[in-house]
């Protein structure tokens, strides 16, 4: 399973951190993925999106 919101369908970024020495150092940075039920189904949905579903209700 792919680690994307279902809603949205973002993903995993790609930064570069960098060392003291200032090496570059590829790394990914998840979203924060919650499941949630929508009309009867489960879905995985970032924060961004899941503050958009509870501000409409």
């Amino acid at each position: 399973m792919a680690r994307k919101c279902d809603i949205c369908g973002r993903g995993p970024k790609t930064i570069i951190k960098r060392t003291h020495a200032h090496k570059a150092i590829r790394t990914r940075q998840l979203l924060n993925l919650r499941t949630i039920k929508i009309k009867g189904k489960k879905k995985r949905v970032c924060m961004k999106c899941l503050k958009k579903v509870y501000k409409k209700k």
